[in-house]
């Protein structure tokens, strides 16, 4: 089973593809920081180090944080009004409807103990000291490390200044790491070791410039690269080495750099600025050839920018490039100097049309999970193109950009950043036109997803009509098709049962197989909700049969998990396990989170009505944990609620209030792949051979606790211990008996050592 791991998720720490040098002083000194303190910003300037230092030091702390490490990457982000947005989305947090991003993140974070990585957040300093101070004094069991150019300025703020490598030690040992790579067989001797300290010195040990440095040997020896460097800094400064700032050494290394390249690379290196994320040679062509840099001649010219280390190959799979922030910033300035940026961003833009169309056009096609993934890889960039689009006199293009990604926005769950897209496209789009009602139907469609059925019922009110005076018979039976979804969600299946004939007769007029195939599902879901299993599955049915064989995958999870239900209701567990496994297979293949709670739901249900007490506590507890993130648990659907309800309450039967919360609370924690694979597994226990119990639910502060426990001390002098009250201790000791499912302070030993303790 695939669980979407086409490419290294949001939040998840890089592997290191060249070997950490030095700072063994600065690792400790900030891991002994970051164990003491709640927010430490490393700073330093530009190309220092402080992003490979932060995450090399997460990785080694990583195991004090019970809820892991997650890495929020900023270099890409220019709107400070998607910094909540960009966190949940690193967290892998679906959205949730009807309240501010921030809330949902805070309501995650709240309880739990990990750390967040804001990486580069010298460009939003702002809005990342506003969010890391709310962080400090909502969430008591989260840590902050910051990297920046300039400190948050917070309160409670630690922060670690670091400073190039020591010339004579670190600096002239990643030179000779780096060199040998390029130059295989290099070494630092006595008869070339004067000359490489000295060159390290010149480079002030800032560790980019010293890497843009080493690639140069391929072609000029070590004494003429030093020869040349010394020939830069004397033209700079008139031979007064101590005018020379050490961000201006990183600026005339890259000058220095620029200066080597060929025009065609200089050209290159500008055009690609652009991209604020990961690109590939496709996307590299498409926005930076023309006329002076025709597509035939990109890729080699972007081999000779790899090759000097002005671009990076990209981790994970598949040909992808990137650029240093530094780096990128550099050639920025040269676009806009240049006087091309504008036409290079229209190009990008064009680019991204292009992939919104396809994908708007061909979204039930055998390539539906390609396009997404390709477009997914891409979303740093994309939202750079929106910005951009937005700001253009004519807002057509961000329109148009905006509406074609309807599905983007679904199958991604990104549905608050959907709709802040879709409000600036209806502000800038104030006149009544297609662009408009679309945009308001699409909208009604998200919103819905998340809950918000009235919300969404109030864009359509203005929608239907608009569709209808303007001619847009496309657009009015998606507006009624949204209606049918809304009213479903809302309670009012009767009003959505009289809806459909009409929006199926639209929907086939203008031969929307699309439309006709969500309107399959959604009308197997109304009549599920109605008690008529026979029909909901029926209607299923027609839509898998619309779909064919072929590859789509989102409508045919939901088809799958609609059916999955409407065989519970029947009494087919049989039936209803097969068709759940298929549903939860693509769900989670997509990431979606919404329809992954769904499938969970059912799963739980099933294991209740099969009296597997265990496996429908943790099932309940992982889709809880879902829909508190995304909205009302099954969005509030009081028929839907009536089975969860049910389930537990046979759960509980089984296992106590006590023992069914601990499991819930093993479902809602542990990774969502192991929920997932337990579940298509047939396993009635999420942690194997331990039957439920695991140190991994404790808190930092509850395993030190533990480790005192079977250490022998009592509470009163865990509290001397700890410094902390008795009642305090007492409550720590309790909350370890109940999440452990233990009845005795004894049964602590069996289970946890005095080295699990941090």
């Amino acid at each position: 089973m695939t669980l979407g791991t086409f490419r290294r998720r949001p939040g998840e720490l890089p592997t290191d593809v060249t070997a950490f040098i030095g700072r063994q002083r600065e690792q400790s000194e900030l891991s002994a920081l970051l164990t003491a303190e709640r927010l430490v910003t490393v700073t330093g300037p530009g190309g220092v180090g402080k992003t490979r230092l932060a995450l090399r030091v997460a990785n080694a702390v990583r195991g004090r944080f019970r809820d892991g490490v997650h890495l929020v990457e900023l270099s890409a982000l220019r709107d400070p009004e998607l910094l909540p947005q960009t966190v949940c989305t690193s967290l892998g947090l679906p959205e949730r409807a009807g309240r501010p991003q921030l809330d949902t993140l805070l309501d995650h974070l709240r309880d739990r103990d990990t750390l967040v990585i804001l990486d580069t957040c010298e460009h939003l300093v702002d809005a990342c000291a506003s969010l890391a101070d709310i962080l400090m004094r909502e969430t008591p069991g989260v840590c902050v490390l910051a990297t920046s150019r300039q400190p948050l300025d917070v309160p409670g703020e630690h922060t670690y200044m670091i400073a190039p490598l020591p010339v004579d030690g670190d600096a002239v040992e990643l030179f000779a790491e780096r060199a040998a790579a390029v130059v295989p067989g290099f070494k630092v001797h006595a008869g070339n070791g004067e000359q490489v300290v000295a060159l390290c010195r010149r480079l002030d040990g800032m560790p980019l410039a010293i890497e843009l440095a080493t690639v140069r040997l391929r072609a000029v020896p070590l004494e003429q690269l030093l020869e040349r460097l010394e020939d830069r800094f004397r033209l700079l400064t008139g031979g007064r080495r101590a005018a020379l700032a050490r961000h201006q050494t990183l600026r005339t290394t890259i000058d220095w750099s620029h200066d080597l390249c060929t025009p065609e690379e200089r050209l290159l290196w500008a055009r690609l600025s652009v991209f604020a994320g990961t690109f590939d040679l496709r996307a590299a062509e498409e926005v930076c050839a023309d006329e002076r840099l025709p597509a035939d001649s990109v890729v080699q010219t972007l081999i000779g920018l790899v090759d000097k280390s002005v671009v990076l190959r990209a981790d994970g799979p598949g040909a992808r490039y990137r650029q240093l922030d530094s780096i990128r910033e550099y050639g920025g300035d040269r676009l806009r100097h240049g006087g091309e940026h504008a036409r290079v961003r229209d190009r990008q833009i064009a680019r991204f049309l292009r992939l919104a169309r396809g994908f708007d056009e061909h979204f039930v096609g055998d390539d539906q999970l390609e396009r997404y993934r390709a477009l997914r890889l891409e979303h740093a960039d994309l939202r750079a193109v929106l910005e951009h689009a937005m700001a253009l006199p004519d807002p057509e293009a961000a329109a148009e950009l905006v509406n074609a990604l309807w599905g983007y926005w679904a199958i991604s769950c990104l549905y608050a950043e959907g709709r802040y897209w879709l409000g600036q496209v209806l502000t800038r789009c104030a006149a009544p036109s297609g662009q408009r009602a679309r945009a308001l139907g699409v909208r009604a469609y998200l919103m819905t997803f998340q809950g918000d059925a009235q919300g969404a019922l109030a864009d359509l009110d203005q929608a239907q009509p608009m569709a209808l005076e303007l001619g847009e018979r496309h657009l009015y039976g998606r507006a009624l098709l949204y209606r049918h979804l809304a009213l479903c969600f809302a309670g009012r299946p009767a009003e959505a049962a009289a809806l459909a004939p009409r929006a199926t007769a639209v929907l086939e007029e203008q031969d929307d197989h699309v439309g006709l195939v969500c309107l399959d599902a959604q009308e197997g879901y109304r009549h599920h909700l109605a008690g008529e299993p026979e029909q909901a599955r029926s209607r299923c049915a027609d839509g898998l049969r619309r779909l064919g064989d072929g590859g789509e995958r989102w409508l045919r999870g939901y088809l799958h998990y609609v059916t999955s239900v409407a065989l519970f209701s029947e009494g087919d567990h049989v039936g209803c396990e097969r068709a759940g496994h298929t549903a939860i297979e693509i769900k989670t293949e997509l990431g979606d989170a919404i329809g992954t709670a769904y499938c969970l739901e059912t799963i739980g249900w099933l294991a209740a009505a099969r009296g597997r007490a265990e496996r429908a506590a943790w099932s309940l507890g992982a889709a809880d944990r879902l829909w508190r993130t995304t909205g009302t648990r099954l969005s509030g659907t009081a028929a839907m609620e009536e089975f969860h309800q049910a389930a537990r309450s046979a759960a509980v039967a089984v296992l106590g209030e006590r023992r069914f919360a601990v499991l819930a609370d093993q479902g809602a924690n542990a990774p969502l792949e192991r929920v997932v694979s337990a579940a298509v597994a047939g396993a009635d226990r999420l942690h194997g051979s331990l039957g439920g119990p695991s140190v991994e639910l404790l808190t930092r502060r509850e395993r030190e606790v533990a480790g005192l426990v079977c250490d022998g001390l009592s509470n009163r002098e865990i509290a001397e211990r700890l410094h902390i009250a008795k009642r305090t201790a007492d409550t720590h000791v309790e909350h370890i008996l109940a999440k452990l499912g233990l009845s005795s302070r004894a049964k602590v030993a069996e289970l946890v050592s005095p080295r699990s303790a941090p």
